[in-house]
């Protein structure tokens, strides 16, 4: 899991919200045209984003194993911060986009608390859950070869195409090769530590390949753009004095209410807007756990008779709790990792994984100069990877079963494809509550269940809400 100490300040440390400003409250920008990136700004940001998850995240999973006794580890999501760098930053300042998602943490930990959250667990069923994991995988893939180049979208038609004009070309897209190939040899050798390995790996062969060829970023300094250049960020090797007391500065930049009355007076269509976008989140969390959870404890053959882990409550409220977390260290909401599959591969089955994992995170803090040397184009390779060790789950769905395959098939394809994995869980509930009716088969269907196909419903509808408040 370490590398999302690279990938999360990657994401989210890298984008301006709607001011121009990063998250550190640092312009992005040298000129006001936008075009002259601050790359030290950047660099700064970035380092700030890497200690602040490491210390969020080692602080999340120590509790979940200490209070949840499950060995699930913690830390800032993936499809979460996307959604925030890429849809909700840009809409306001980072402070008003880190309270949103307080507002979240909070929402969803009064659900597990009133037991709502538990009860809508169990109430998804089986064929639902492994869909939304399996998903959730493919979104990531599709993510890690978007960040690396190796799937770009074109100036005109298709919408995504191979590399350049249908072909891989240039140095990084060559180091992110080599990385997974590495990884491949690594994980088929039954390595420990093969992601991580990979990453290192990678960042290494990119330091000499930069080194020696002087590639350069994709995005010049002088505006123009260099398709065969890093994506994100250069790599090179952090120097001594970098390697100073951690900066924590994303730490406490959070604005509660100034995204719902930015213009000083209350105003009823960006609330309304803004429940839009809190909603979002929280059926994106709030669905990324329950895949999650189960995902880990039929690995670990965790789950009781009835497919539910021991101590639910509690870990389900570790989880939310994580996530307010996250929008209070400014590094996104965190939330429960996959990747704790690994640890369970290797034999964990308690709590105290998630307690030697968490005091690995605080440690990692301290070690944070390294992130600015890791290439997107290193640390794609394990996210393309963490999509294999999630689609093994699709063997559970019946796909003989209408009444489970298609709203599963659905479920998966929707989240990459539409790159929110809000929208293909919505869209897999809904669909699975109308061939329930369709088939006479209504009261099957759990009570919550039609009542958070309704919420979809709403969900998908906002573009006409938001036009009717017009």
């Amino acid at each position: 899991m370490a590398y999302i100490i690279a990938l999360n300040p990657i994401i989210i440390g890298s984008e301006a919200d709607k001011n121009g400003n990063l998250l550190s409250g640092m312009p992005k920008y040298l000129d006001a045209a936008r075009t002259q990136v601050d790359w030290a700004a950047v660099a700064d940001t970035k380092m700030m984003v890497a200690a602040g998850t490491a210390l969020v995240a080692g602080l999340m999973t120590i509790l979940m194993g200490a209070w949840g006794r499950y060995p699930l580890a913690i830390a800032a999501g993936l499809g979460l911060n996307a959604m925030l760098a890429y849809a909700i930053a840009p809409q306001m300042t980072w402070p008003q986009a880190m309270g949103l998602v307080v507002w979240e943490g909070l929402l969803i930990t009064a659900l597990v608390v009133t037991g709502v959250r538990t009860a809508v667990f169990r109430a998804v069923p089986p064929a639902m859950r492994t869909a939304i994991s399996v998903g959730i995988g493919l979104f990531v893939t599709f993510v890690g070869l978007l960040n690396a180049g190796v799937v770009r979208k074109p100036a005109g038609s298709p919408p995504v195409e191979l590399g350049i004009n249908g072909s891989l070309m240039g140095w990084p897209i060559a180091v992110c090769l080599t990385g997974f190939i590495l990884l491949v040899v690594l994980y088929t050798r039954q390595v420990r530590g093969a992601m991580l390995i990979s990453i290192l790996g990678a960042s290494v062969l990119a330091v000499i390949v930069e080194a020696l060829a002087t590639v350069g970023p994709t995005f010049q300094p002088d505006g123009s753009k260099n398709p065969t250049g890093w994506a994100l960020n250069v790599p090179s090797l952090p120097s001594l004095s970098d390697f100073a007391s951690p900066s924590l500065g994303t730490l406490g930049k959070v604005d509660m209410l100034g995204a719902f009355s930015p213009n000083g007076h209350f105003d009823l269509k960006i609330f309304l807007g803004l429940l839009l976008l809190v909603f979002s989140l929280l059926l994106a969390d709030f669905f990324d756990t329950v895949g999650t959870v189960v995902a880990i404890g039929q690995e670990g053959n965790l789950l009781n008779e009835k497919g539910n882990p021991e101590h639910l409550q509690e870990i389900l409220l570790v989880d939310s709790l994580a996530a307010m977390a996250g929008g209070l260290g400014g590094v996104s909401s965190n939330t429960s990792f996959v990747e704790s599959s690994a640890g369970v591969g290797e034999g964990a089955r308690t709590g105290l994984a998630s307690v030697v994992t968490g005091l690995a995170f605080l440690l990692a803090i301290f070690v944070t100069p390294v992130v600015d040397m890791i290439p997107s184009e290193a640390a794609a390779p394990v996210l393309a990877f963490v999509g294999y060790l999630m689609m093994s789950q699709v063997a559970h769905v019946n796909w003989d079963d209408v009444e489970d395959g298609i709203p599963a098939f659905l479920t998966i394809v929707l989240m990459p494809f539409s790159y929110s994995i809000s929208v293909g869980i919505g869209a897999g509930f809904i669909v699975y509550c109308l061939i329930k009716l369709i088939k006479g088969k209504a009261k099957q269907v759990h009570p919550l269940l039609w009542g958070v196909s309704a919420l979809f419903v709403v969900y998908f509808a906002q573009g006409i809400l938001m036009s009717l408040l017009d």
